[in-house]
């Protein structure tokens, strides 16, 4: 009884089979049907690699949401190198609450000669490549994103030759905290002093001669300090061609949420317009001669997301390529042997002529005679 159940049961499953076994002696094999299997399994494996490298590689979403966080403080990270000596310049922020930072708050004023070395200029100049590349290639901001604390800091490495040169020049760096509205971080001469009706600077005692505002911006960021990451403004060298010179940065900041494999920060991140001139106001050219960076704050925040391709999508798309190939390659090689066999076939047709055969009453017929087993004889 058991034995019949098992039998049924086989049975059942024999008829249930989607997939039916052809003996092998039914099945032709051909040159062209080889030839083509061998370009399929050829695509089949160069397509495989191909999407197994899809697989390995991850991409950054962007959503963009409102920035509703108003009273958390803005990180500035700044280092930036002014060629003129520390007691003639002095830094701060002005926001448009009238709130003023002064750079005692969180900066450093440490006197270095303003020529770097040549692994200092070999650093610098790989940034301004970089910069460039990223102005035509805006792809290549989410590889910064996904390569961030896997590369090491963009900062400049330290001086080896500091008995060689006179310190010339004044590099400011550190971090302030300021409001999350508009503001004004500038560089001038002269050390800030409060004022009821703002700031001021005192820039009395310092000569006109002494103005030399060139300047290299070594790292401007915002918000959390991420090694690794490159900001628009990192590596920029500015020459003044006369002594009252203003440089201007009007930089638009965007919050930034950023979610790697790797990291987990809020940072931000901002584009950059710049504009420079001379002061001159005897030709209407009025103003300050110093560094400003007007920086405004955006109102939406970006979230930046690393995703990557599930492994249920990657065997779907891999089981579509097999079959997809297996099918393609099937159709064209029937339609190409069908083709094949009606150009054959009506050259066969053409190569048989009729034949005349005569009849005993004088006619002729056209037909082949048939070969009976008499004739053989």
């Amino acid at each position: 009884m058991r034995r019949l159940n098992r039998k049924k049961t086989l049975n059942l499953m024999k008829e249930l089979d989607a997939f039916p076994k052809v003996p092998e002696s039914y099945v032709e094999t051909s040159a062209s049907g080889g030839t083509v299997s061998l370009i399929a399994f050829t695509t089949i494996a160069f397509l495989t690699i191909m999407e197994f490298m899809v697989y390995q590689d991850t991409w950054m979403k962007y959503e963009y949401e409102v920035d509703k966080d108003f009273t958390s403080k803005l990180r500035i990270n700044i280092d930036i190198t002014v060629a003129m000596r520390c007691q003639y310049v002095g830094a701060d922020v002005l926001d448009l609450a009238e709130t003023m930072v002064a750079s005692a708050d969180g900066l450093i004023y440490e006197p270095v000669p303003f020529e770097l070395t040549p692994q200092q200029k070999e650093l610098q100049r790989m940034l301004q490549i970089i910069q460039s590349r990223l102005q035509e290639e805006h792809s290549l901001q989410d590889v910064i994103f996904k390569s961030a604390f896997k590369s090491a800091s963009t900062a400049l490495p330290p001086r080896e030759d500091n008995s060689l040169h006179s310190p010339d020049a004044c590099r400011i760096h550190g971090h302030l905290y300021v409001n999350k509205v508009a503001g004004n971080f500038h560089i001038t001469v002269g050390k800030a002093i409060p004022h009821p009706r703002g700031h001021a600077h005192l820039a009395a005692l310092v000569s006109h001669e002494s103005y030399n505002f060139s300047h290299r911006i070594d790292h401007l960021s915002f918000g959390e300090l991420i090694p690794g990451i490159i900001n628009p403004l990192d590596g920029t060298e500015k020459i003044a061609s006369d002594h009252n010179q203003m440089f201007q940065y009007f930089i638009t900041v965007v919050p930034t949420k950023l979610h790697t494999y790797k990291i987990s920060a809020e940072t931000h991140q901002f584009s950059v317009t710049e504009r420079e001139r001379v002061i001159n106001h005897a030709a209407g050219s009025h103003g300050v001669s110093g560094i400003f960076m007007k920086y405004d704050i955006s109102s939406l925040m970006v979230t930046v997301t690393e995703e990557h391709m599930p492994f249920w999508q990657f065997l779907v798309r891999l089981c579509g390529i097999i079959g997809g190939i297996f099918s393609t390659t099937g159709i064209l090689h029937g339609f190409g042997r069908f083709v094949a066999e009606i150009i054959f076939c009506r050259f066969r047709l053409g190569s048989y002529r009729s034949t005349s055969v005569p009849l005993p009453d004088g006619h002729t017929s056209n037909h082949l005679p048939l070969i009976t087993d008499n004739s053989t004889h």
